[in-house]
């Protein structure tokens, strides 16, 4: 309280800011309800709102530090219990300093949620048949999750744990606060684009309903369910499963549970490769034993039939060396010599017989003058038909036409028969053939009949 003498001097403004701070001083840890108006956000990242009931109005801030941790961000009509300070500012204006807030109908909040759930389920977004398998041993797993805490280093240690040399790409995102949508989808985009990693896990440690609300927004969902490399979803520990986990390709309830999912246990591995081998080497003994008793076999069975196919093959032996005689050129050459003694012989028969005939043929003096006058008679037709034939001939040839009184004229250029008084160019020179001799004349005029 001020004392009655400090009353009676009048304050600066100053001194009455001072004063009216030191009494709202104690005005810390509010818990104040109210709806939201007139949001918004300056350069350096803070916000200012106005809260409201029925009666007032409170004009109220968040600093860009608390704004970065606050799971939520407030929207206008929205309702709200808020945690916070009154401070006076130099202006003049009461502020109410806000750093922390959660829902005050969560009711509704949830049911903004399950209208997003119905829509994304319509879309077909949580159908197993569209998740794609994981990877069985990734060359390089991602992670989106904060950069710092417990979180990425019991990611880390699980897989290295398990597979030593697994290369790691670490996407920081923030996973609270307002801008954790945003973050969040934005590391799980350059995952993509850089398309170093064969499998991706979003972690985070749990939280309340409403610390875990990134991951039940549109744009997280949205963007899981555009991205080419599978996702693991390792949202800790809760009993309600996010949107995020329902359009994930795996959901693991921990972070050291999706290491496990993602990353097999070399050592397995290692231990199955080597009883692989084990019983690859024994199949190959079983396989070599069995070919050895299927040789062995084989090998009786050829020695039981082996005399058998010898037989066979000298008789066919002898067969072809029969063959091959009858088929020796010494043989041929024998065969054709007598043929050819046995032609000779029918031969000179044929010649006897020939002339026995002949000359029986000559004792027919008869016969012999018949033939005579038969071909006296036929060389003279003969004579008559080629004298004929020579008679038309020479009618018929050049120099019996030109004999008559004919001529050929010829172009004395190319040689060539004028047959047309057309054909000659005037003041042109010309050949003129006769029965004998030659002229060669100039064409000075041209006549055509009709």
């Amino acid at each position: 309280m001020l004392r009655p003498e400090e009353a009676r001097r009048p304050f600066t403004v100053s001194e009455l800011s001072a004063e009216i701070r030191r009494f709202v001083r104690p005005l810390t840890a509010l818990l104040v309800r109210g709806e939201v108006s007139g949001i918004r956000r300056n350069s350096r990242g803070c916000y200012s709102l106005d809260i409201k009931d029925a009666g007032s109005t409170v004009r109220a801030w968040i600093w860009d530090r608390e704004a970065s941790r606050m799971p939520i961000l407030p929207e206008d009509g929205q309702q709200y219990v808020f945690r916070g300070r009154v401070d006076y500012w130099r202006t003049g204006n009461l502020i109410y300093i806000i750093d922390r807030l959660e829902y005050d109908d969560v009711g509704r909040l949830r049911a903004r949620l399950e209208t997003l759930k119905r829509q994304l389920e319509g879309e077909g977004a949580f159908a197993p048949g569209r998740k794609r398998p994981l990877p069985f041993l990734p060359r390089t797993v991602g992670l989106v999750t904060s950069p710092t805490g417990a979180v990425i280093h019991d990611l880390q240690e699980t897989i290295h744990d398990r597979y030593p040399n697994m290369e790691i790409l670490v996407y920081p995102a923030q996973v609270q606060g307002m801008a954790s949508p945003g973050s969040i989808v934005a590391a799980l985009r350059q995952c993509n684009r850089e398309g170093r990693a064969d499998v991706v896990v979003v972690a985070r440690g749990g939280g309340s309903f409403e610390e875990l609300y990134a991951f039940n927004t549109e744009p997280v969902a949205r963007a899981i369910l555009a991205s080419r490399v599978p996702v693991v979803t390792a949202l800790g520990h809760t009993s309600d499963r996010t949107v995020a986990d329902l359009v994930s390709d795996q959901e693991c309830r921990t972070p050291t549970a999706a290491g496990e999912r993602v990353v097999p246990r070399k050592a397995d591995l290692q231990d199955q490769l080597a009883e692989r081998r084990r019983r690859l080497r024994r199949e190959i003994g079983h396989l070599a034993a069995a070919e050895q008793e299927r040789l062995e076999a084989r090998r009786r069975r050829l020695l039981a039939v082996v005399p058998a196919l010898l037989r066979d093959r000298e008789q066919r032996l002898g067969r072809a060396r029969a063959l091959l005689l009858q088929l020796s050129p010494e043989r041929q050459l024998d065969q054709r010599r007598e043929a050819l003694i046995e032609r000779r012989r029918r031969l000179g028969q044929a010649v006897v017989e020939v002339v026995r005939r002949r000359r029986a043929a000559l004792v027919d003096r008869d016969g012999r003058e018949r033939i005579r006058r038969a071909m006296i008679l036929r060389l003279r037709q003969a004579g008559e038909g080629i004298e004929h034939r020579r008679r038309r001939l020479a009618a018929l040839s050049p120099e019996s036409v030109l004999a008559r009184g004919y001529s050929i004229t010829f172009d004395s250029a190319t040689g060539a028969v004028l047959r047309s008084a057309t054909e000659a160019e005037l003041q042109s020179t010309v050949d003129v053939r006769l029965s004998k001799g030659r002229l060669r004349a100039r064409v000075e005029e041209r006549t055509t009949d009709g």
